[in-house]
């Protein structure tokens, strides 16, 4: 026997909003009807059936055959057809749904259809938002889980959409959206524990960091802008969920940190930035990505620490990538290494006017500090105990200016997940010109820069904030078949 809320009929709107009103009120809905039969037996009393709960969808159907507007790279679908897409958390991703739907409204002529998908809402997601509610591990309870609830589902929480070509749901329907609502709610699972902050802080420019340094100058700049009232800026949030609108309030330290310590800077519209400490390494790197793509951000770049491979460059200087050389390896299953990661051209930019703006260099006078070119990412962090004569011939042979181990590996999965992507990094050791990374070592200017380095990066987001949409997302990192959704 199945147990299930009242079956309703989908509806078609005209109208965004009330489209994303519907939806919440359809997922309310669901994860209410779970959250009161898990109660009900986490009290005790004995299952009387199987309960099930739909997430809902949206469905989109086109007869036309129209050429759009050639400039816009989202908001419209490949041709004549039906797409579909499952939505979790249309409360979180509100601002996201009405911009999305609204374009694909606007530019097709077409309504769009809300209702219940036929996929199902695992348990531990509907209840997710419910401190009240813990799921227990399997075998805690008297009767398996599995028996009585939907758990999460391997077959639906994938990156099948954004890593294929020709991907179709199951009930023949294209992809409307680059994430099903099961993938999107594992992420924000994962996001909470590796963060310690919930997904609702993230803002829409995300900085990533190698660096603890980084964190307590993002502090001092969030406690200096709290401090002004015409920033824009409205509370700064840090790890575990502390939030502060004043810039006195003291910060309790945080008794068990998390993988990724996390920091919000938040503005009312989400324009903020967001600071992540991703730690080191690449598997770091493409879990903090992985995670946070589904959150859609207007872009993320890294601002950590390199290795400088020219004799030429100082401890302290920036290196400006503009070409990849990947030897990270944690993404050669999704994303092959024969495929090109381009400098796009807004980042790019954005970074070097705001490495100008900063240190109050230009032209030629900003090459002293800065050099443009590839940077090598790899997944050995002592590659330099091993016979170098390979490593270092293909750095020569790529023309890499910096390595680390992270940069390549936040491009590509900003490539892969369509997020416009960038990287400035600061030289902090020469390991080829015998200035290996040891206490002591570093110079006035290495310190002074990297003081300067944070405020580069945050202005760097702040510029792209006063970007279109549609220029930062543009067609550079749209494919054949692309969703019309962002």
């Amino acid at each position: 026997m199945l147990e299930t809320p009242p079956e309703r009929d989908p509806r078609s709107y005209s109208d965004a909003e009330a489209a994303v009103s519907q939806l919440e009120e359809l997922y309310t809905e669901a994860c209410s009807f779970l959250a009161e039969k898990f109660s009900m037996i986490a009290r005790g009393e004995k299952p009387r059936a199987r309960y099930r709960a739909y997430y809902p969808e949206i469905r989109v159907v086109t007869t036309s055959h129209a050429t759009m507007d050639s400039r816009l790279s989202f908001g419209h679908v490949a041709g004549p057809g039906e797409y579909s897409t499952t939505i979790t958390r249309p409360d979180l991703f509100r601002n996201y749904l009405k911009q999305q739907i609204t374009q694909i409204i606007r530019n097709h002529g077409v309504q769009v259809q809300i209702g219940s998908s036929q996929t199902p809402m695992p348990v531990h997601f509907a209840v997710a938002n419910d401190e009240n509610i813990t799921v227990p591990q399997e075998g805690a309870m008297a009767f398996p889980l599995r028996d009585v609830f939907d758990v999460p589902d391997l077959s639906t929480t994938h990156d099948d959409i954004v890593n294929g070509f020709g991907y179709l749901h199951e009930d023949g329907s294209s992809a409307l959206a680059p994430f099903t609502a099961q993938r999107i709610d594992y992420s924000l699972a994962r996001l909470s524990h590796y963060t310690a902050t919930d997904a609702s802080h993230f803002q829409n420019h995300v900085l990533f960091t190698n660096y603890q340094f980084y964190v307590s100058e993002f502090e001092a700049y969030a406690r200096k802008v709290l401090a002004d009232p015409e920033s824009g800026y409205t509370s700064f949030v840090s790890t575990g969920n502390v939030e502060i609108t004043d810039p006195d309030t003291v910060i309790p330290p945080t008794s068990k940190m998390p993988q990724m310590p996390t920091y919000h800077l938040k503005r009312a519209d989400g324009g903020g930035i967001t600071l992540v400490n991703i730690g080191v390494g690449p598997s770091n790197a493409k879990t903090a990505t992985d995670h946070i793509a589904v959150l859609r951000p207007h872009a993320w770049i890294m601002v950590g620490h390199c290795a400088g491979l020219r004799n030429s460059q100082r401890l302290g200087d920036f290196v400006l990538a503009h070409a990849y050389l990947r030897e990270d390896h944690v993404l050669d299953d999704d994303l092959p290494v024969w495929v090109p990661i381009p400098a796009l051209a807004e980042i790019q930019t954005s970074l070097e006017d705001a490495v100008e703006q900063i240190t109050e260099l230009e032209g030629y006078e900003l090459k002293r500090i800065m050099r443009t070119g590839t940077v090598a990412t790899i997944d050995n962090r002592n590659w330099e105990l091993r016979d170098q004569s390979g490593p270092v011939q293909r750095l020569s042979q790529s023309r890499a200016i910096g390595l680390d181990m992270e940069s390549a590996t936040i491009a590509a999965n900003g490539f892969r997940f369509r997020v416009p992507y960038g990287t400035l990094l600061c030289v902090s050791d020469k390991p080829l010109h015998g200035e290996l990374k040891l206490p002591g070592m570093a110079s006035e200017f290495y310190k002074s820069q990297v003081s300067r380095h944070l405020l580069i990066g945050i202005r760097a987001m702040e510029l792209l904030r006063e970007m279109p949409i549609e220029r930062i997302h543009s067609r550079k990192l749209r494919s054949f078949e692309e969703t019309a959704f962002l």
